[in-house]
């Protein structure tokens, strides 16, 4: 049986990936995880292994290729007692014609998608189409009609996009004009042509696959940010007092961000809506509080990396766990697990010496929390007099289509009074 292989998802904001070596040929033999190609993003260099045992049929792109997410990109046939049909040969920088006269026929009943696509209400729906219906909160049974382009039927990503954009004309209409969602037409913006005095820089794939995230994130949360100050005196006096001590014996230095992730997972602890996630009509509540870290990575970009089970962890394992995630970020060897699976993320734009920001939220996460940078302040203390003390801002930003303003602000204030009154050498 012939069984396809398709383009893998590398991570939750991954749309393509580039194959940049091919490790066997076509009619070669290849074992069970035995690997069959490299594939980098510009957030991650992975290897790929054979889901199955057999002999390399086609491979459809050349070493190079930038392919879409869950496109076949080649075959495997698993009765090796069948005779060898020839195809493309990438890993020499050619691709036979018989190659892309095939492509089209990839969802022929003799083939077997192999990690190639979701099953809902009996249809199949590649990663992407479900991630971009996710990003829109449209359930994919609302797609059940909708008769796809692709092979054998299947909606792809022009069908899917296609449908977004006639699904206003299509929709019912509103029982009142003050509930309808305005029509925002598209932004083309003027043609800007080269010249002496204008440069022209095309975006890299990090850069537009982050464009295109954070524009879908805001036409799909509705985003509130709730800010406070945190009066962070007594963390910075900890700090100062056993940086010396903790970084000769983790290795690593100990900063303010190990103790708002802590602060950030007992915040969550209380309040586990803001850990959910909206599929549809439906809440999408998580056991396991995942925490991604923004990493600006050298070049044009950021990076979220995740640390799964965060709330199993006390401070030492977050700073270990966050070390290790970071160190991988800068070299580029995030795996795809480092990156997917976040219930929830923190970014720091205090390390650019910035007081106050309003992130965008990272679908299809409900909140995001963000913190600047610590100065010292005179402040009013509670007996009236005037102190000089460490202070840092905070911003809690939440998707309001489920986290009303009142959770979105105590679960702020939870992660504020923690830091404040937290005994930090007991956490070590």
């Amino acid at each position: 049986m012939r069984h396809e292989i398709v383009m893998p998802q590398m991570g939750e904001s991954i749309t393509t990936g580039t194959i940049t070596k091919w490790h066997k040929n076509p009619g070669d033999k290849i074992a069970l995880d035995e690997i069959l190609l490299e594939i980098s993003t510009d957030k991650v260099e992975s290897e790929i292994p054979s889901p199955i045992e057999g002999r390399i049929e086609e491979l459809l792109y050349k070493e190079g290729d930038t392919v879409d997410v869950s496109k076949l990109i080649a075959i495997i046939e698993d009765d090796l007692s069948v005779a060898f049909k020839g195809g493309s040969n990438s890993s020499t920088g050619t691709e036979a014609p018989a190659a892309k006269a095939q492509a089209p026929q990839a969802a022929a009943p003799t083939a077997t998608p192999v990690a190639a696509a979701v099953v809902e209400d009996d249809r199949f729906y590649t990663p992407l189409v479900k991630a971009m219906a996710k990003d829109a909160g449209i359930p994919l049974s609302e797609l059940a009609s909708l008769k796809g382009s692709g092979a054998a039927g299947r909606v792809n990503k022009s069908d899917f996009e296609s449908y977004i954009s006639n699904r206003g004309a299509r929709a019912p209409q509103m029982s009142s004009a003050a509930t309808k969602a305005p029509s925002v037409p598209a932004y083309t913006g003027p043609a800007f042509t080269s010249s002496d005095r204008v440069e022209i820089i095309p975006m890299d794939n990090m850069r537009k696959t982050i464009a295109r995230n954070m524009q879908a994130s805001k036409l799909t949360s509705p985003h509130v940010n709730s800010i406070d100050e945190v009066d962070m005196t007594n963390l910075v006096k900890f700090r100062e007092s056993f940086k010396k001590q903790f970084e000769k014996e983790e290795g690593m230095s100990l900063t303010y961000t190990h103790f708002i992730l802590y602060a950030i997972i007992q915040a969550l602890k209380e309040f586990p809506i803001v850990n959910a996630s909206i599929d549809g009509d439906n809440i999408v509540m998580k056991k396991d509080i995942n925490l991604g870290c923004a990493v600006a990575v050298p070049g044009n970009g950021l990076v979220v990396p995740v640390i799964k089970g965060a709330d199993n962890l006390n401070i030492r394992g977050l700073a270990r766990a966050l070390d290790v995630l970071v160190k991988k970020a800068k070299t580029k060897k995030l795996t795809m697990d480092d990156l997917t699976g976040g219930t929830y993320t923190f970014t720091n734009n205090g390390s650019f010496g910035i007081l106050i920001a309003t992130p965008v939220i990272l679908q299809p996460q409900l909140g995001i929390f963000c913190v600047g940078t610590i100065q010292k302040r005179p402040v009013v203390t509670k007996d009236d007099a005037i102190a000089i003390r460490q202070m840092m801002y905070a911003t809690h930003t939440y998707d309001h289509r489920v986290i009303d303003g009142e959770i979105g602000s105590k679960f702020l204030r939870h992660v504020v009074n923690t830091l404040q009154t937290m005994d930090a050498a007991s956490l070590f």
